[in-house]
């Protein structure tokens, strides 16, 4: 229930059009006098249960309405950029901060409710828990509004939410906080054991769940029941009764029993007090029985704790686990067909002493491409990285990394495509109106004109950055464009383009394309060369790495083409953003690559589906 500091108003959203960055410069100058602060903090709200999708621009539409919005922050994710659920809307006078949480607050957002209270700097007094209610036993039905209507006869409600799981569905519970002490005193004395919506609920004093969990543990220390395990199928609740009794008075004794009346080995005993219990359980506890079986006894838990327990007991060996191989496990993929684990162990052990080496297989027994390798320590798994990544084994280039967690590579991989959207979008800022450009995308680059002359292809960028077309000269074309030896990864200026002679433009190009095809020492072979020769791992590695991506590109834009001819451009350029050795891979398994074509036409059309619902 409490919120965080109000968000710096000195940086601008970066997120809002050009006209709404205007209109709150507008507001700004007309409503702050010269050499006053920033806004007042008292007029600064705090918006939560955010749709992830909700940027700045759609809560300045709705929020300016009401009055000149200061600023708009959405609180993001450092690292992956993702909202975090949130956002603080500054305005310049309180008046107008009050118009907005009256008529603004649980206005569906995105198809979800928002949540409007004021935002509290000061986090001593957030976390004092005055005036804070919890009630308990609510109907499903009632939403925040209509918990808020119910509650507000008694006070001013600083704020008011139910608690929902993941499917957005009420738990039953749901909290409400009070401007005093007193609200929260006469709330708890008119509703407390009063029904809504037919059923009786629960109202009392909020207790901070650090509070809670040690009167839990309190209560646990004092335990009474016991559960018993391994029990023989003879033992009776009379026979259960008498194997206890010997440590203190019995209040009851059950052996669980089925449906046909036959025992399942388990049951439960109850002490009169903790004691005699604590004695049953250092007594019998892991004691072999007549039949051979070991005896199990411990405080009896209910299901959730238990669950919560093992939870924290897997997390742990997890923990420890990943604590043991960190450093010496290392990630191989790009492997052979035939490569098995005994191969893979061959090919490392130069490197240091192995404790284990395994190909990943499917259900038949098929390699899928990866494994791993663990060594003694973690100097050795350094050196095997170093040396072994990039390597051919086989038939492939093989990549080799440090292992890592399914969540860790996520969080990465979600920062680094985070980093090159941004990258996207101010290039796509700083060159407006350019010919042949698209912002956020530049995956594909037409040629000048507009269109695509025949027996040309396409040219994608090296690690997504925008280098200038590169062409192979034609003759007869409309404007001769230098050879592929001057691309722009090399820092070389092309050379000007001769003067057409007065016999007319042609002969002219005719010389041109003849002399650019001459042998040139420092020219790179021309792209109608390198498509007609087969790309191997050799050739490709003997090439400058700014001409790989351009060499692999322009071999899978035709496989591509011939499948998904509305999206080639794009789809080939986010296929370039994986490692060169799986790029040829997809170009020898056309299998692979078909996979990789539909997850990507996958991707295309989701996003599409986004902008257009946006749009909408």
């Amino acid at each position: 229930m409490s919120a965080s500091p109000v968000a710096n108003t000195s940086e601008a959203p970066n997120q809002l059009s050009t006209e709404q960055q205007q209109q709150i410069a507008q507001a700004q100058a007309s409503t702050i006098p010269a050499g006053s602060d920033v806004p007042s903090p008292s007029a600064s709200l705090y918006v939560g249960e955010l749709d992830p999708s909700v940027t700045e621009a759609m809560l300045f539409e709705m929020f300016n309405m009401i009055g000149p919005v200061a600023s708009i922050r959405v609180c993001r994710d450092a690292v992956t950029r993702r909202s975090l659920g949130y956002a603080y809307v500054n305005f310049h006078n309180i008046e107008d901060g009050e118009r907005a949480l009256e008529s603004l607050n649980y206005t569906l957002i995105k198809g979800k409710p928002c949540r409007i209270m004021w935002s509290q700097r000061d986090p001593s007094l957030r976390k004092t828990g005055s005036g804070n209610v919890f009630i308990k036993n609510l109907d499903t039905t009632i939403d925040n509004k209509a918990l808020h209507d119910t509650f507000s006869a008694f006070g001013n409600i600083l704020s008011c939410k139910i608690a929902i799981d993941e499917s957005g569905n009420s738990k039953g519970y749901g909290f409400v906080h009070y401007e005093t002490q007193e609200a929260a005193d006469n709330a708890i004395k008119h509703v407390n054991g009063m029904l809504l919506n037919d059923k009786k609920v629960y109202v009392g004093y909020h207790v901070p769940r650090k509070e809670r969990q040690e009167k839990i543990e309190g209560y646990r220390a004092q335990f009474t029941n016991i559960y018993v395990k391994n029990l023989d199928e003879t033992v009776s609740d009379a026979g259960l009764n008498e194997m206890f009794s010997k440590y203190g008075t019995v209040t009851s004794a059950v052996v669980q029993k089925d449906d046909e009346g036959k025992s399942k080995g388990f049951g439960f005993v109850n002490y009169e007090n903790h004691g005699d219990a604590q004695k049953a359980v250092d007594a019998l506890n892991e004691t072999e029985q007549a039949d051979g079986k070991i005896l199990y006894v411990a405080r009896a838990q209910k299901k959730a704790e238990r669950e919560e327990e093992l939870r924290k007991q897997y997390e742990q060996a997890k923990l420890e686990k990943l604590a043991k191989y960190q450093g010496v496990n290392l990630y191989v993929k790009n492997l052979d067909d035939d490569m098995d684990d005994e191969k893979l162990r061959q090919e490392f052990s130069v490197y240091g002493v192995i404790t284990s080496a395994k190909v990943m297989g499917d259900d038949k027994g098929h390699s899928k491409g990866f494994g791993f390798v663990c060594f003694s320590s973690p100097d050795e798994a350094t050196k095997a990285v170093t040396e072994m990544n990039g390597r051919m084994i086989g038939t492939k280039p093989i990549y080799v990394a440090l292992a890592q967690r399914k969540e860790v590579r996520r969080s990465q991989l979600e920062a680094q495509m985070a980093q090159r959207n941004q990258m996207r979008m101010q290039q796509g800022m700083g060159m407006p109106g350019a010919p042949g450009y698209m912002p956020g995308a530049p995956m594909y680059f037409a040629p000048p004109g507009g269109f695509m002359p025949q027996g040309q292809r396409p040219v994608f960028p090296p690690n997504g950055m925008m280098p200038r077309p590169r062409w192979a000269p034609q003759q007869g074309q409309g404007m001769p464009f230098p050879p592929q030896g001057y691309g722009s990864g090399n820092n070389v200026r092309p050379p000007r383009q001769p003067r057409a002679p007065r016999g007319g433009a042609a002969a002219g190009q005719r010389k041109y394309a003849n002399q650019s095809r001459q042998p040139h020492p420092a020219a790179e072979p021309t792209a109608e060369t390198d498509a007609a020769a087969p790309l191997t791992a050799a050739a490709l590695a003997a090439a400058p790495p700014e001409a790989q991506k351009q060499m692999l590109g322009e071999r899978l834009y035709p496989l591509i083409n011939a499948q998904q001819p509305e999206f080639a451009g794009k789809i080939t350029g986010m296929l370039l953003e994986m490692d060169n050795g799986e790029l040829l891979n997809l170009i020898e398994d056309s299998k692979a690559l078909d996979n990789k074509i539909n997850e990507a036409v996958d991707v295309l059309k989701a996003h599409m589906a986004e902008v257009s619902k946006d749009d909408a």
